[in-house]
């Protein structure tokens, strides 16, 4: 099996073993997610496969033989031990793992007004440092660079004693959607989902920040019920968070609630319902309600992966420039919305694996501003994964585009990219 066929995979589960063949030098052989025993809560919460890459690889060996040596016999002089750390160092805590990534691409349009497109352009650098504490509490801390745009990403403290109930505090990825918490350099489908952008909180159509579907807050979480064969029936979540997205205090007296409840019949099939209640007050200090709910079906076995998610989305944008919403121009004094305050949406995605470095995604992704026809805007994509090595893929695609919020003669349109991925 290759690295494609697992992007869920926690991090500590995956092997590095290599394929043995010249032409897939450097390709690791990853555990099936669907067999890993549970359904996997780092893939449902976290940006997974926090590896090291290129360069950090060696760092973190360094660093974790240095800190075993040491640890040997704690009240030894570190000298000639490996590696001076500096404090003392006991079985209790793990050695940090150091990573990071860049992506990049070129990107074109036939849009009419789009300019061809963005051109070449970063797409994010990150880079990150997790562990364990007392072996019962993980970490983790990133931050990404995107062009001259430097913030925090992820910061959270999790105690994971039992599988059946774990407490998460910090800054992560926000409970909605199976297809937020996929790290970039793992996501091949090819672009994120429409409902994932608008309505997971990665752009929302309130009008928050680009937060990757993040928030500041506490999380419960746990998998009940084994089976005989290993894995568990039940998972669920539960978040409480700002809704303000990701490095920004609350800014007003609520606090927004998500959750989700999957299902795991069999292994490599989750059926999940998720839910989303709260608000948002955007800098003109309006303050807009969304209560949003979903559903999914997610099915990854054998290197063949399909999911598909339905979104519906009630709240307004404070957006001043979103077609039929906030219009601050008015008489009313606190604005006047003139849309249906609706949204929603669906979509499907295919994975086909090729060969051991090739797996090609199949995307249909439809999205409705208003949640009306009219409104409807759908993508049809092909967007084949170049696996050349575990730390290095590229990934052409072609999609095309049928908008109807566009002028009758401009909405079908065509996008090219192509991006690559170097973990280092």
């Amino acid at each position: 099996m290759s690295i494609l066929a697992a992007p869920c995979a926690m991090a500590d589960e995956v092997s590095t073993a290599t394929v043995p063949s010249a032409s897939t030098e450097g390709i690791a052989t990853v555990p099936d997610a669907s067999a890993s025993g549970s359904i996997d809560n780092e893939f449902l919460t976290n940006e997974s496969n926090h590896e090291g890459g290129f360069i950090t690889e060696y760092l973190n060996e360094a660093i974790s033989k240095g800190m075993e040596s040491t640890a040997t016999d704690p009240s030894a002089s570190t000298e000639g031990q490996g590696m001076e750390v500096g404090r003392k160092v006991t079985d209790y805590v793990s050695a940090p793992k150091f990573g990071g990534y860049y992506m990049s691409g070129y990107y074109y349009s036939s849009k009419e007004g789009a300019h061809s497109g963005d051109g070449f352009k970063q797409k994010n650098i990150r880079a990150y440092v997790s562990g364990t504490i007392f072996k019962d509490f993980s970490y983790l801390m990133q931050v990404q660079i995107a062009n001259a745009a430097f913030h925090m990403k992820d910061y959270w403290l999790e105690w994971k004693k039992y599988s059946e109930f774990q407490i998460k505090g910090g800054q992560f990825i926000r409970v909605f959607g199976y297809e937020n918490p996929y790290n970039p350099f793992e996501y091949h489908d090819g672009a994120y989902a429409q409902i994932t952008q608008q309505l997971c909180g990665q752009a929302d159509y309130v009008g928050e920040d680009n937060g990757g579907g993040r928030d500041q807050g506490i999380q419960i979480q746990g998998d009940l019920f084994p089976a005989k064969d290993g894995h568990r029936y039940l998972h669920y979540q539960v978040m409480v968070s700002n809704g303000q997205t990701i490095n920004s205090a609350d800014k007003n007296s609520q606090k927004d609630l998500s959750g989700m409840i999957a299902i795991q019949p069999i292994q490599g099939l989750r059926i999940a319902a998720w839910g989303w209640t709260g608000n948002f007050t955007g800098s003109n200090g309006v303050t807009v309600d969304r209560d949003r709910y979903m559903f999914s079906i997610f099915y990854d076995k054998d290197d063949w992966t399909f999911r598909t998610e339905y979104a519906h989305s009630t709240g307004h944008s404070v957006l001043a420039y979103v077609p039929h919403d906030y219009d601050s121009s008015t008489q009313q004094p606190s604005g006047h919305f003139s849309d249906r305050g609706k949204q929603q949406g669906w979509y499907a995605a295919l994975g086909i694996p090729c060969n051991p470095w090739l797996k090609t995604w199949l995307k249909y992704d439809s999205y409705e501003r208003d949640a009306t026809v009219k409104t409807m805007k759908s993508i049809y994509s092909v967007a084949p994964n170049i696996q050349l090595h575990k730390n290095l893929w590229f990934q052409p695609r072609v999609a095309y585009v049928h908008d109807r919020n566009l002028a009758s003669d401009n909405r079908n349109y065509f996008e090219l990219s192509c991006e690559m991925g170097v973990r280092f």
